[in-house]
């Protein structure tokens, strides 16, 4: 039930509009937004004119109900729907919240968000009806999320209820500090998390584990120097999905976190594959991973989609915005309000400054700033050439690779830099830049690739109309996706040049393990990187030259690999803003901060770039190691 204030003032309001008959059933918190049930069926369908005017009043997100007195019965609206669309769909009915989803890939049916026909069908059915985009592929993901979020309703209202008592609560203290304290990536890159504290709210900004660590102690943020964290954490904030961002989200809730978690829309299924095959991998590995199944399906029961542009409250003295980061599907730079204008935080987590053929360039404009957190991975090493340079390049060592009948292996994440590569591949083929030759991929870049075709609205602009079309951009004829072991060995065991892309993009588990095993000791192959490889992986040491690697095989024994295979790198693909990048959004970034705190690189990278930004503007520059504390705001 919504505080009695609150609920007063919402009565205010509807007694104005409709003073002659009682219109409000129930006032609930549904997450960050206030639900507002009616059996005024012109005010429901009048309710997003209604919820805008609501917002403007009160400051927060409204949505406008149906009181389930008013719904047609369940029989009686999925006939009225399957008597007026084509029969191209799947009907979900999520009673909790009075939806109905159309789930469908046929773009006659994810074409009508906000035509006429659906608005005529929520008015026969006085049902809220919205249209979920199903992938072009098969992905048991978006199935097993959809079990977790429609089909396991037992607890839904509970947790949201529960959600927004957190977020609406009364504010009790005057905000007298602002500080960040640095849990992770702290002139390191890999496991990222900000602690936000005011006087009122305690926020963690990601929550990741770092990549290559050997020890529980480097791979885990330091949550051990605040042992009451969980009870005190108000909220976790996602930028996006890689695992040095997501991977230690289910850890919190294992020991008790039962708040919420935000992040952009695409994150959500992207986030779930990452934690349930970090928790595959470990098992196959012989090794724990540090939570279950059932804590990564307790996270994304309380996680909480939002769009890129929607202002959320997310504590009593804290909102919240999504904006584009450039990087991954879904990745979103996070501008961060505190109190009634008092401070402005930016923080960037990775982001591209640049237009890929995946993505549209990060936003570097927002309302106001006073501090920028932002990423430094390649603040030391200016990318020296143009992205059409970099493709060039890749074509080259493809084509020198195949001319001597080698294989190239790509490892690559599978978010982002697969789906990227899978673009790039196509155009060369087909502006003849490459010979035709076979190209397999293997491990969660079909899963992955399967998900971005659902959120076509996050891509870049002239991939939308082709996806909304029902067209696959990423799969083509070239393209043999590996689905079974036999394929696989067909695949190891087989003559003549190919081209393999395949997870992980660090050589830290997943089938590329099994190809470069099989093509490592010949020299007519080739290992092209192209993406960053963190210290201490075994991407990062074959970089640096390390020709005798161990690895541990599938009975658990280790077994020495001798890497007599080409190794190249090709720079310009990464999802990361390049030295150059990084610079232009400090000169970019409207309105200037006067903070700015350089996170998620290493030392020389941190220090080269906190170097050359000051002599851009002036502006107090941090470069924090972790367990440093930075105070923002003090009165």
């Amino acid at each position: 039930m919504a505080s009695d204030k609150l609920r007063n003032e919402l009565l205010r309001y509807f007694a104005a509009i409709s003073p002659r008959e009682p219109t409000i059933t129930k006032i609930e918190y549904e997450g960050a937004r206030i639900a507002i049930y009616t059996r005024n069926q012109e005010l429901f369908f009048d309710r997003d004119k209604v919820a805008r005017e609501l917002v403007s009043l009160i400051k927060k997100r409204v949505v406008i109900r149906s009181d389930p007195d008013i719904r047609l019965p369940k029989e009686e609206a999925e006939q009225v729907i399957r008597n007026a669309l084509p029969n191209n769909f799947r009907l979900i009915f999520d009673e909790p919240l009075g939806e109905i989803v159309i789930e469908s890939n046929d773009p006659r049916i994810t074409s009508l968000e906000g035509s006429e026909t659906l608005k005529n069908l929520i008015r026969e059915t006085r049902w809220v009806i919205r249209v979920l985009r199903e992938p072009l592929m098969q992905s048991k993901t978006m199935e097993r999320i959809k079990q977790f979020i429609f089909w396991d309703q037992k607890d839904k209202l509970e947790i949201l209820r529960r959600i927004g008592e957190r977020v609406f609560r009364p504010q009790v203290f005057e905000i007298k500090d602002v500080r960040i304290t640095v849990l992770g990536a702290g002139r390191q890159v890999g496991r990222s998390a900000l602690l936000l504290q005011t006087t009122e709210s305690t926020i963690l900004l990601d929550c990741g584990l770092s990549a290559g660590a050997s020890a529980p102690i480097d791979m885990f943020p330091r949550f051990d120097v605040m042992p009451d964290l969980v009870e005190r954490l108000d909220a976790v904030v996602i930028s996006h999905a890689h695992l040095d961002h997501v991977g230690l989200v289910p850890f919190l809730f294992k020991y008790g976190y039962r708040g919420p978690v935000y992040c952009v829309e695409p994150t959500v299924p992207l986030m779930a594959l990452e934690q349930l095959d970090y928790i595959s991998v470990a098992g196959k590995e012989g090794v724990f991973a540090p939570y279950t199944e059932n804590e990564v399906k307790l996270a994304l029961q309380h996680t909480q989609p939002l769009k890129y542009g929607v202002v959320t409250n997310v504590t009593p003295d804290v909102r919240i915005t999504f904006y584009n980061a450039g990087h991954i599907l879904g990745s979103g730079i996070v501008h961060i309000h505190v109190g009634e204008g008092l401070h402005n935080i930016v923080y960037s987590g990775d982001f591209k400054f640049e237009k890929t053929r995946t993505l549209d360039a990060s936003n570097y404009r927002f309302p106001r700033a006073e501090t920028l957190i932002m990423e430094s991975t390649y603040g030391a090493t200016p990318v020296p050439f143009t992205r059409e340079e970099s493709e060039n390049i890749f074509a080259e060592y493809i084509t020198n690779t195949v001319n001597k009948g080698g294989k190239v292996l790509i490892p690559v994440p599978a978010i982002g830099r697969a789906q990227e590569i899978m673009l790039v591949l196509n155009s060369l083929f087909e502006e003849g830049k490459l010979v035709e030759v076979p190209v397999f991929l293997d491990g969660l870049v079909i899963e992955a690739t399967a998900i971005h075709t659902a959120f076509p609205d996050y891509l870049a602009g002239e991939l939308q109309q082709r996806l909304r079309s029902g067209e696959n951009i990423f799969l083509s004829e070239y393209f043999t996706p590996i689905k079974s072991q036999s394929q696989r060995e067909e695949v190891l065991n087989s003559q003549g040049p190919a081209v393999i892309i395949s997870t992980s993009g660090m050589l830290e588990g997943g089938p590329i393990l099994k190809y470069l095993r099989q093509f490592a000791d010949d020299e007519r192959n080739l290992l092209l990187f192209v993406s960053y490889q963190v210290e201490g992986t075994l991407g990062r040491k074959i970089l640096k030259g390390v020709r005798e690697v161990t690895l541990i095989n599938e009975e658990g024994r280790s077994e020495l690999l001798q890497v007599r295979m080409q190794v190249q790198k090709v720079d310009g693909f990464s999802g990361h803003s390049s030295r150059q990048q990084l610079l232009n959004y400090l000169r970019r970034i409207t309105p200037r901060p006067r903070n700015i705190i350089l996170v998620h690189g290493e030392e020389e990278a941190i220090q080269s770039l906190a170097t050359a930004a000051s002599k851009i503007m002036p502006a107090n520059i941090y470069a924090p190691r972790n367990l440093e504390t930075i105070v923002l705001h003090q009165s």
